[in-house]
């Protein structure tokens, strides 16, 4: 098994497709916010905070989704979600990624009687990864020729599930002002609305809103409840993700694919479970399996692995060689290595490589294969030719760190 210094990952070009806005703040940042907008949070000190929220270990997925309370919270405010913004693609533009998709769900952060709405919030979360995106392509490694520039691209999530009350100030609104409606109806309408104002934004400003993402509890809300709303996007050139075979099985990211016409699969990890498969009509579970993970991988539906973050979410997943990536991999399916939430995994796309690497067998062509994944399969704001010159650009990079360090 090949292995690759910490030095030689944080050198080749990187990409991020999965990292959500709101579980990747810097935690003193997280601090400074909560002060500016009177948020209160359970401990003043980063320590403080690693001890009581943001652990490096968490019982279930509800003790990990627990910690979005706080940055959600401190988030409806547009100074912080700038600030926030700039300080990702920074952190990230520090270990050498190249390119990034930053995702998150706005009407968990709109706050109509405070006067921030829709558009406000993306301008503010746009303005902060233009701003940082602008002062690094300015720099003299990019413009010299020396490093690839930086790209972003902004994917908005709706909310699989939400209730009356407790989730957001817009949840909660719309709870009431349509009581008489049921509660999955209430849902969908909001997904809609997202999609919709996405398009619109887009359409209107420039924006580059590249992509929606379908996010939330997985069982009991099947993606197929949300198909007019993928087909909105489908039919308007917006590209498409879903949370999938996270903490559902097989069947949920059959669903994505065959109903809202996935481009790539947030996670997918359980879906080589058989017994996450609860279909009484799926007799022969392995050879379900077995044709899904054919046929992906046939398309090329990239799966955005996030190996910290299942790590976390699954106590029954003990050691890392247990990941199903290694299923993945065997399946020669597309699969790019992401973060999922910097702060609340503990983690960078340097780990996240670091991880993969020195724990699966993936020579030198398979890793590059990975990396131009992350540019090829990417929701690049732009024509496919300026993202195939782009993916170039960052391939021809690679190769020349990859010469720097010996591998060729």
């Amino acid at each position: 098994m090949p292995r690759y210094s910490a030095d030689f990952i944080k050198a080749m070009p990187k990409s991020d497709l999965h990292l959500h806005l709101d579980g990747s703040l810097r935690l003193d940042s997280l601090i400074e916010m909560a002060k500016r907008s009177a948020t209160k949070l359970p401990s003043q000190s980063v320590d403080g905070l690693k001890h009581l929220v943001f652990k490096d270990k968490y019982q279930n997925l509800g003790e990990y989704l627990h910690c979005f309370q706080y940055t959600c919270g401190v988030l409806r405010d547009p100074e912080n979600l700038e600030q926030a913004a700039y300080e990702l693609a920074i952190d990230n533009q520090q270990e050498g990624v190249n390119y990034i998709e930053v995702r998150f769900a706005p009407q968990l952060l709109i706050d109509l009687s405070r006067g921030i709405d829709f558009d406000q919030i993306m301008h503010a979360v746009n303005n902060g990864l233009k701003r940082a995106k602008d002062e690094y392509n300015g720099g003299e490694a990019v413009l010299s020729g020396n490093r690839p520039p930086f790209g972003y691209g902004i994917i908005n999530c709706a909310m699989r599930m939400f209730g009356d009350k407790g989730f957001s100030p817009y949840y909660t609104n719309l709870f009431q002002l349509m009581r008489d409606f049921a509660p999955m109806d209430v849902i969908k309408l909001a997904a809609m609305e997202l999609v919709r104002a996405s398009v619109r934004l887009r359409d209107e400003s420039g924006m580059p809103i590249v992509g929606l993402d379908l996010a939330g509890q997985e069982s009991g809300y099947p993606a197929s409840k949300f198909k007019e709303v993928y087909e909105y996007a489908h039919q308007h050139f917006m590209l498409k993700t879903l949370h999938a075979g996270e903490a559902y099985g097989a069947e949920s990211v059959f669903e994505a694919i065959t109903e809202c016409y996935a481009d790539r699969i947030g996670h997918g990890y359980s879906m080589f479970i058989p017994d996450m498969i609860h279909s009484p009509e799926i007799t022969d579970k392995a050879a379900y399996i077995r044709n899904l993970a054919s046929y992906i991988a046939d398309k090329r539906i990239a799966i955005e692995v996030c190996l910290t973050s299942n790590l976390q979410t699954n106590p029954q997943l003990t050691d890392i060689r247990q990941h199903q990536f290694k299923a993945m991999l065997d399946n020669r399916m597309a699969t790019v290595i992401c973060t999922d939430n910097r702060l609340v995994s503990n983690t960078t796309v340097c780990n996240e490589y670091q991880l993969a690497l020195d724990n699966f067998d993936i020579p030198l062509k398979r890793l590059k294969d990975m990396v131009a994944y992350g540019f090829k399969k990417s929701f690049f704001p732009g024509s496919y030719v300026e993202k195939r010159q782009y993916a170039k650009n960052c391939l021809d990079y690679f190769d020349r760190v990859a010469k720097q360090y010996g591998f060729i």
